[in-house]
């Protein structure tokens, strides 16, 4: 043992390198947007295994304690980690080499070190696994693919215990990751560490490469994530993505949109009765319509969601939600959930009975004509990027069925706001009158807006 010098049979790229130093200089968060293929992890369980064979603190960033790896699910995390293989046919768990081990538990994917550290995989599709530990070191691999709750659990742990929280990914659009790196790490640079290298920077693939990629099939959107790490393409297969690309594009998410005082506030609903029940509130004009708030929680009654919208204090005009509102049990009220909203002073108006494919093309034909409050909307704006049809792995193509995630229910109340006011006397105006409107409206109040 004492010839094992660690990290073990392994030399950092001179583009990882920055990372190491990162944590001898103290930093504790670090986000990484590394291109596919940049060497994510394997770069992240070598320093994994520096950390937590340093007995005495050495490094001034490991120790011994529970270093925990966090994959979107387990079987991810045994495909990458603990199966997972480099090019050269070296297994991922070789570098946290034998010796140092004290056990190894295969079923759970855990190590318990000589030294005491424990090292284990785990899914945030179940991150309640871990509850009532107390980690020093965690690792949210692919960090843009998986619940950003386990994040929201484990950080006043770490916070609490000085640890450390690692974020290697590449990007999926403007989901939480892109919030994490543009809104929390870059505009933190004392306490984050924070690194792009898309391709052009690594080398690792020469242009030729990508080129090949693009002949071969590969559509510009997952060139763009995969190799040039860019959140602004959307994600592939996604709804709505490059509608509200256009939407950024046109100026139409503002810093600040009033709410009209002398206009009702109308909402949308998509309501879970086990899961997220999902609320947009809207504005009427002329000129098309102001998305001025969003609001989603779960596992709430109607008393819960009737206050809220009491305490927002808007002036209301039509509560929309889904035509099975008349079957619908809310949480455990026992009645239909249109005669427990009326009881709390929401007599909702129900959508009619149109296919999901109907909704979703009239989400994307109202996206013309809206204009987005950022400060209120921005998770409903997320959602509609992330929301996305389901990938089938057999015939490599995406099928017709939406996913159904974190993200679905937001888009869903989405679409009953565009079937809710989409009607045949409000014939759709081409996108060049549309805008004139738009711009004629925002040049006239100019006062009122700001980010334009």
């Amino acid at each position: 043992m004492d010839n094992i010098i660690l990290p073990y049979n392994y030399t950092p790229r001179w583009y990882q390198q920055p990372f190491f130093k990162a944590l001898e200089q103290g930093y504790r968060r670090h986000d990484l947007v590394w291109h596919r293929r940049a060497g994510k992890d394997l770069t992240i369980i070598n320093a994994t295994a520096v950390a937590m064979c340093d007995t005495d603190n050495h490094t001034g960033y490991g120790g011994v304690g529970s270093y925990y790896y966090f994959f979107p699910t387990f079987a991810q995390g045994k495909k990458v980690i603990w199966d997972g293989m480099t090019r050269s046919g070296v297994r991922f768990l070789d570098f946290i080499p034998e010796p140092l081990r004290e056990q190894t538990w295969n079923d759970e994917m855990k190590i318990r070190m000589r030294n005491g550290s424990l090292f284990q995989i785990i899914g945030t599709d179940n991150f309640d696994a871990i509850m009532g530990t107390n980690p020093i070191w965690c690792v949210f691999s692919e960090y843009a693919l998986q619940n950003p709750k386990a994040w929201d659990y484990i950080r006043p742990i770490l916070r609490e215990n000085k640890g450390i929280a690692i974020f290697p990914y590449t990007p999926r659009g403007r989901n939480h990751g892109y919030t994490l790196h543009y809104d929390v790490a870059m505009k933190n640079p004392d306490t984050w560490f924070s690194q792009v290298l898309p391709v052009d920077v690594t080398k690792v693939l020469t242009e030729e490469d990508v080129e090949q990629e693009r002949k071969d099939g590969m559509s510009e959107e997952m060139i763009a994530q995969e190799f040039y790490c860019s959140f602004e393409m959307g994600i592939e297969g996604s709804y709505y993505g490059r509608y509200i690309q256009t939407v950024r594009d046109e100026g139409r998410i503002l810093n600040v949109l009033p709410v009209d005082k002398a206009k009702p506030v109308h909402t949308a609903w998509d309501i879970g009765v086990t899961d997220f029940t999902s609320i947009i509130f809207y504005q009427v004009f002329p000129h098309g319509y102001h998305i001025v708030d969003f609001y989603e929680n779960s596992g709430e009654g109607v008393q819960h969601y009737a206050k809220v919208l009491q305490d927002k204090g808007y002036v209301y005009g039509n509560h929309y939600g889904p035509h099975d509102l008349k079957a619908k049990n809310w949480v455990s009220e026992g009645e239909p959930t249109i005669q427990v909203a009326r009881r709390y002073g929401i007599d909702f108006q129900l959508i009619p009975r149109l296919s999901r494919e109907d909704g979703i093309n009239a989400g994307r034909n109202v996206l013309s004509k809206c204009f987005f409050n950022e400060a209120t909307t921005r998770p409903l704006i997320t959602h509609l990027e992330n929301y996305t049809k389901v990938f089938n792995k057999q015939m490599n193509c995406y099928t017709n069925t939406p996913k159904h995630d974190i993200h679905s229910h937001g888009a869903d109340a989405w679409r009953y706001f565009a079937l809710a006011e989409k009607s045949p006397d409000k014939g759709d105006k081409s996108l060049l009158v549309t805008m004139k409107r738009n711009l004629d409206f925002i040049k006239r109040h100019s006062n009122r807006y700001s980010g334009i």
